[in-house]
């Protein structure tokens, strides 16, 4: 997770007094490890914490509301606590404030290791839920700043990897939940730890001494008021009852919040992309949910299976092992966080579908178990915004009436509800996020278990090895079918980006109007997604006129499109030096003779039809170096002009002098188009070539634009297959 420690020639400037990072090219590999251990602390705390809850209800003899409002107060002290203490270290330096957060954390867990009343543990948890996400912002921001961002997948990863493996271990632990003597030890270790990790961050951590970024705080406070609300109101909804009057409080708080942030938003926009804020609030959400309902619908299930406390811990921490598999295959593979999310959801939503036919057995029971797995890819560029919306993802799933049946011992029927809502959830989540092809991975997969197991096996069957190795199967075709068809998707975004960057620099937009002429163009590659191909069309402002170019290039794929490279080139500039249009073709057939001649290509030629337009003048002059005909459409139809066929280019030194322009009226109510033959070589289920001149006298009259949004239907309708490229141009007079 380290990068190169070779400095940048030229390192950023700081503010004075404060460390700079040499170059910026990574952190150590004993940074690393640092941030990685006090971000721990936010995985491992919760766990410890709830697994000690009833000896410590026990022993300080807290009330039902007090654990309500514990729980309700600290997702809101969370919520404020990461978008503070992310904000303060962009302000005050992120070394500064993870230290006071680990000096906070440290304090917090003193104090519980010390508690001899419920106000004196109340305080210090509320202190050690300040501390540890303060540190985790802090560790996160850090990891952002002192990294190179080509290098953040595979830190990203491998630090992420950290966090569920430490997942792993604080589950297993459950079954040893602490008594209050154990509690106390722990905490007081823990205490110490903070205390270690903090006098290392001074020491050895790196300052990024990057200057803030200005910020609105009016925007930044309302945001995390209306995300602090939401989690609270999602909390104590199912408590107070959603029409208690302080339920119903805190929810009309929610929209005035709401909308100062999105106002705010407006006018200064937030440093995240709103297409980044959305994937991370979407895919925190379904981790946060997902947890939740693990943590909650498993021991259920696994009771009714007969499984013991330690195999159902092991099965709930199997959520962290393939969290870390899937972290590391981000770092090792350079997967990109869009294609490892498409990865891990579809495999999570695999692991909730398979829990309802956990086996007797507990080591199967651990390996389906397994498949509970939700690799958590990229946390996104603000330090604060994935984990908090992993909080409201746990609100939310804690706000369903299944999860309060199920926390008080429900029947495993209703905790498999509860799990096929989250893997909604996570198909819902991965459809915001953008990744369609992972819903259909969830619904597929979904489906093909329930057949597999309900319907073709049975239940008795259903606990047999051969019905486990089938449903896993399934499971594991789907996420690695989705995987790959979300590699292909990216590699054809890519593939159709650049083609259009091609046809972009090599056909140049025709505008609407051009000197004394109203215009409209299309080109329609016969294969889709090239961008171009043998056709070449283009319309120049000059000294002398408006001229025009249409042509088409014999042969197809790159010569192709080198060779109308070259002649749009040739074309752009002799258009302006040039006043006679004949000279102008040929000047543009010796180029293209000299291009056969330098490529060794005695077959190489080009059909073009060139014109030429004053504003003053009531025709136009064209000349036809063996390329198609204009339409006239005009009242009495459509008809063919008048523009004898020269030869094409690179065959006119044959036919000796410089061709002649010949005019064609154009009068006002006329419109003339050029077009190339994929037109009129597009042919019907009954090889029958497109009549354009007879569909055109059909269509009547209109202007350009309407012409050609003609004519793109209706060839459509005639022919399900285009063998060639086409390029149309129609003009008329203003």
């Amino acid at each position: 997770m380290a990068a190169s420690p070779t400095a940048a020639p030229s390192p950023a400037p700081v503010p004075p007094g404060v460390p700079s990072v040499p170059g910026r090219v990574g952190v150590g590999r004993s940074v690393g490890v640092l941030l990685a251990a006090a971000a721990v602390f936010y995985v491992v705390s919760p766990v410890l914490q709830g697994a000690a809850l009833p000896a410590v209800r026990v022993r300080f003899g807290l009330s039902e509301q007090q654990v309500v409002g514990m729980k309700v107060g600290g997702g809101a002290l969370m919520v404020l606590s990461l978008f503070a203490a992310g904000r303060a270290g962009d302000v005050r330096g992120r070394r500064r404030v993870l230290a006071w957060s680990l000096g906070v954390l440290a304090a917090g867990l003193a104090v519980e290791a010390v508690a001899f009343s419920d106000w004196s543990y109340l305080l210090g948890r509320a202190v050690v839920l300040v501390g540890v996400s303060a540190s985790f912002a802090g560790c996160l921001a850090s990891v952002a700043a002192l990294n190179p961002p080509g290098r953040m997948p595979q830190v990203l990863g491998g630090w992420l990897a950290v966090m569920s493996a430490a997942f792993f271990g604080a589950a297993n632990l459950i079954p040893r939940a602490p008594s209050m003597p154990g509690l106390r030890v722990s905490a007081a270790l823990g205490a110490l730890v903070a205390l270690g990790l903090l006098v290392l961050a001074l020491r050895r951590l790196p300052e990024a001494g990057d200057p803030p970024i200005p910020l609105d705080r009016v925007f930044l406070a309302a945001l995390a008021v209306a995300l602090a609300g939401a989690v609270t109101a999602l909390q104590v909804g199912p408590v107070w009852g959603w029409s208690n009057p302080r339920t119903l409080a805190l929810l009309a708080l929610l929209p005035a919040a709401a909308a100062v942030t999105a106002r705010r938003w407006r006018l200064r926009p937030f440093p995240v992309p709103p297409r980044i804020a959305s994937m991370a609030l979407a895919t925190g959400v379904a981790v946060g949910f997902t947890q939740l309902a693990l943590l909650l619908a498993l021991p259920v299930l696994t009771a009714a299976s007969g499984l013991g406390a330690a195999p159902t811990a092991l099965m709930v921490s199997a959520y962290g092992a393939g969290g870390a598999a899937g972290c590391l295959l981000v770092r090792e593979r350079r997967v990109s966080p869009v294609t490892g999310c498409s990865l891990g959801l579809p495999l999570a939503v695999i692991g909730l579908a398979l829990c309802h036919v956990l086996p007797m057995r507990g080591a199967a029971g651990m390996l389906l178990g397994t498949l509970s797995a939700l690799p958590r890819g990229r946390l996104g560029t603000a330090a604060a915004f994935h984990p908090v919306s992993v909080l409201l993802g746990t609100a939310a799933a804690q706000s369903l009436p299944a999860t309060s049946a199920v926390s008080l011992g429900a029947s495993g029927r209703q905790a498999e509800n509860l799990l096929w809502v989250a893997a909604a959830v996570v198909a819902v989540g991965a459809l915001i996020a953008g990744l369609p092809v992972v819903v259909l991975g969830v619904v597929g997969a979904a489906a093909a278990e329930w057949l597999l197991v309900r319907v073709l096996a049975g239940a008795e069957l259903a606990q047999r090895p051969l019905a486990q190795g089938a449903a896993l199967a399934v499971g594991v075709v789907t996420g690695l079918a989705v995987w790959g068809r979300r590699q292909r998707s990216e590699r054809l975004a890519a593939s159709r980006a650049s083609a259009s960057a091609l046809q972009a620099a090599v056909l140049h937009p025709i505008p609407e109007r051009l000197g004394g002429l109203r215009l409209a163009s299309r080109y329609q590659p016969a294969t889709a997604g090239t961008g171009i191909g043998g056709d070449f069309l283009e319309a120049v402002q000059t000294p002398h006129g408006t001229r025009l170019l249409i042509g088409d290039v014999r042969g197809k794929g790159l010569q192709a499109v080198q060779t109308v490279t070259d002649l749009l080139g040739c074309f752009r500039s002799q258009a302006h030096e040039t006043a006679d249009l004949g000279e102008l073709a040929a000047r543009l057939d010796r180029h293209t003779a000299r291009s056969a001649a330098a490529r060794d290509d005695q077959e190489l030629f080009a059909t073009a039809l060139l014109l030429q337009h004053r504003a003053a003048d009531g025709y136009v002059e064209v000349v036809n170096c063996g390329h198609l005909a204009p339409l006239a459409l005009g009242p009495a139809g459509a008809r063919e002009v008048a523009a004898p066929a020269l030869l094409p280019l690179g065959f006119g030194a044959l036919g000796g002098d410089v061709p002649v322009p010949g005019r064609v009226p154009l009068p006002a109510g006329v419109a003339l188009l050029l077009y190339t033959d994929g037109l009129t070589e597009a042919r019907n289920a009954s090889r029958e070539f497109y009549p354009a001149a007879e569909r055109l006298s059909a269509f009547g009259a209109g202007g350009p634009a309407a012409v050609l949004s003609f004519l793109e239907r209706d060839v459509r309708d005639w022919s399900h297959h285009l063998a060639d490229d086409i390029a149309l141009i129609a003009l008329t007079p203003e």
